[in-house]
Parts: structure tokens; C-alpha cells; sequence
């Protein structure tokens, strides 16, 4: 059978097809709010006064309810001189489209949410419930997390800084209990010449165990560091640059260890729920009287068995002669620093996200904040929260893109 040809006319000009490329939208101006945190040991700020400057100075609105920095020790004068309009109703705060929270969205914030708002606030998963959740699907909100967000080498800065924070802040916290004027045993962090060094052990090589052991060393003290992967004390070696005393976590060695030390921290990260438990009572209570415990894991259940959760007003408590500081959230004790570090990840966010034309349109070309996002336009997009609530996961990739 013969094969027809193809008709090709000279009465026809033939031309390749146009490719059609993403071009960025025209920058949005936004309009941001910032409540006043009412939540339990909370004092930071999503954004500092200069922050909220450089906002203003590109365009958008800041709206801040009063106080909202007192925590912080920054007053409404500082921020109305920044441009922010102060606003004395916490509803009229809720009216904004982007609502900024250094806090997690409470059951009160649900109520005031207004359906289509774009909330970014930390998730704190140990404490958070269902109906939150459901609350926020409901009124279709898109929601990106602090502890989830990535920046454009994967890591997350906001928890990397929190962590730095806590890290550097324990044997500041430990130093001030074994002295005297806290009813300590009356020992400096350190010692000086001629006298043995201060005995510190650490459990946990992430990013709190690293600071802490920086601290540490820089005062002078004698640091033992406990951990079970084997790739963290190397890197955490490495980081540091000295040939430090390091095990994994072997009951034996470790209650061997504990017996002579002056300070103990907790710094393990509870990945999957709570922190494992590895320190016992029995062990705690064979350690010397007046030493003093500090457990950073107390946000995720604590890794010494005698750990009880305590606030900043009262942080401490006495077991077996032991001093026990656990107070979650130890970055709250240090607002100003941490809220300019929250600062500092979040104002380029939110100005790259005027520039871009607004959240749908950022979500679409930075990748790396997909992994932040856990609600948007109220379908649920993490599936840990999917899982352990057991609500419809849809993927972030699939929905943004059918929207294109």
C-alpha cells in the first residue's frame, strides 16, 4: 500500500513554536500584622524595629500591637519611629493578611484568623492539638512553620539559631547555680590555676551539645560529650577543632561519669516525639550534692528522669541535692538576641515575598520554603502532622502546580 507524503504548500510559512517562559510577577505591597504573644514563657518578636524599618522603607505596612516587643525590651515608641502603625486591638491585628507570631497560633488566634491569611508562627508539635489544625483548614489559611523552614543550603535557620542561643546560654545558666548567690556548692565555672577544672558533661553532639561545649572550653572547664551517632562527635570535633573527651551513650560510663561531675546538660533532640530518657534516677542521685542539671530537652519530654518542666520566674528545683534547671524554650530567657536572630531569617522572607508578588507566587519559585509550608490554602501539606492526626495529607508540589 502506497504511503501518502505529507503536503507541504508554498502558500504557507512555516514557524517553530514560541516557548513560553515563567516571567516573575510585578512586587506586591503587604500588609503585615504582629499580635501581642500571650503564650506561657514567650517574651521574643518575629521582627525588630529595624526590621520592620526596612520593610516600611520597601513599601509595605507593619501593624504592631501594643506591647508586642515589651518582652523583648523594645517599646511601641521604637517601632512607631520605625513607620509601624501600633494598634491597641488585637482583632484589628488579625485583620492583616500576613500575620508574623514568634509564638505557636493558639485556640484565642483561631478564633480571630480571617479566612485566605498567610501565618507564619513556629508549629511546636509536643503541643500541638487537632482542632488548632482543623480550625486553620477550615478558614483555608496558608501556614509556614519555623521549624521546618529551609534556606538555600537545606539547613533551617531559625532552629539553628534558637539552638546556638540555648547552647551558649546553658553554661552561662549553670555557672550562676553553682554559685554561692544561688544556694550552690560555691564553684567558678573554670577554675583558675592550680585549682582542677570545673567537670562538664554534655549529652547530645547536635547544635545545643556544639555551643555548650564552645562555652564550656572558652571558661575553662573540662568537658566530657556523650552521643550515640558516631558522625556527630566527629563533627562536632571537627567544628571545635580539639581533640575532645567523647563516648557514646554507655549506661556504665556515663553513671560512672556523672558521679564525679559539677554540671550536667541534656542536649539530645527528640527527631521522632520525646526525647529518650538515658539519665535515671539512681544515677542522678549518686552525682555530688550541689552539682547542678541542665536539661535543654525538657521542650520534647527531657533526658534525665528527674527532669519537671519549670518557668523562668521559679527555674529551678532541688532533687537528691541536685539543681535542676529545666525551663523549655531557653531562648525566651534571651529575647532580644533571639528575636533579632528570628529577625534576621524572616524580613528577607517577607521581602523577597513582595517582590515576588505574594506567597503563591514565592511558594512557586523558591523551592526551599515548600518544605516550610504546612497548610496551604487549607489542605494540609505535612504528612508527620497527617499522620499523627490523622487528617488528609495532599502534596504542596501537586497543588501549587495545578494552580499555575
Amino acid at each position: 500500500m502506497a504511503v501518502s507524503k505529507p503536503l507541504v504548500s508554498g502558500s504557507f510559512s512555516y514557524e517553530t513554536l514560541e516557548e513560553k517562559l515563567d516571567v516573575k510577577p510585578k512586587g506586591a505591597a503587604l500588609l503585615i500584622g504582629i499580635p501581642k504573644e500571650t503564650s506561657f514563657n514567650e517574651n521574643r518578636i518575629a521582627l525588630t524595629p529595624e526590621a520592620v524599618g526596612v520593610l516600611i522603607a520597601n513599601g509595605h505596612e507593619v501593624c504592631v500591637e501594643t506591647d508586642a516587643g515589651r518582652g523583648a525590651n523594645y517599646s511601641d515608641k521604637d517601632y512607631s519611629e520605625a513607620g509601624a502603625k501600633i494598634v491597641y486591638d488585637k482583632k484589628a491585628i488579625f485583620d492583616c493578611p500576613v500575620i508574623v507570631k514568634s509564638a505557636p497560633v493558639s485556640e484565642e488566634d483561631c478564633e480571630l484568623l480571617k479566612p485566605n491569611t498567610y501565618i507564619i508562627s513556629p508549629i511546636h508539635l509536643a503541643v500541638m492539638k487537632k482542632e488548632i489544625l482543623e480550625k486553620m483548614i477550615d478558614k483555608r489559611v496558608t501556614a509556614l512553620s519555623f521549624e521546618n523552614l529551609k534556606d538555600d543550603s537545606g539547613h533551617n535557620p531559625i532552629v539553628r539559631s534558637m539552638s546556638e542561643i540555648a547552647g551558649s546560654a546553658v553554661m552561662l545558666v549553670a555557672g550562676q547555680y553553682l554559685s554561692n548567690a544561688n544556694h550552690g556548692k560555691g564553684v567558678l565555672v573554670g577554675g583558675i590555676s592550680g585549682i582542677p577544672p570545673t567537670k562538664v558533661i554534655i549529652i547530645g553532639a547536635g547544635i545545643v551539645g556544639e555551643y555548650a561545649a564552645r562555652t564550656a572550653l572558652a571558661m575553662g572547664a573540662s568537658v566530657k560529650i556523650f552521643d550515640n551517632s558516631i558522625y556527630r562527635l566527629k563533627r562536632l570535633q571537627n567544628n571545635i577543632g580539639v581533640r575532645l573527651w567523647t563516648s557514646v551513650i554507655e549506661p556504665k560510663i556515663l553513671g560512672k561519669q556523672l558521679k564525679t561531675c559539677d554540671v550536667a546538660i541534656g542536649a539530645l533532640s527528640g527527631a521522632s516525639g520525646r526525647t529518650p530518657v538515658v539519665v535515671s534516677e539512681e544515677m542522678v542521685s549518686s552525682m555530688r550534692p550541689g552539682s547542678v542539671i541542665v536539661d535543654v530537652s525538657i521542650d520534647h519530654g527531657g533526658c534525665f528522669e528527674t527532669s519537671m518542666v519549670t518557668t523562668h520566674k521559679q527555674p529551678v528545683f532541688s532533687k537528691f541535692d541536685v539543681i535542676h534547671y529545666c525551663v523549655p524554650n531557653i531562648p525566651s530567657g534571651f529575647a532580644r538576641t533571639a528575636s533579632q536572630a528570628i529577625s534576621n531569617v524572616l524580613m528577607p522572607l517577607l521581602l523577597e515575598t513582595g517582590e515576588d508578588g505574594g506567597v503563591d507566587n514565592i511558594v512557586w519559585h523558591k523551592i526551599n520554603i515548600r518544605s516550610g509550608i504546612y497548610i496551604f490554602k487549607g489542605s494540609l501539606t505535612n504528612v508527620h502532622l497527617s499522620e499523627r492526626f490523622g487528617l488528609k495529607y495532599t502534596d504542596l508540589n501537586l497543588l501549587i502546580a495545578s494552580r499555575r
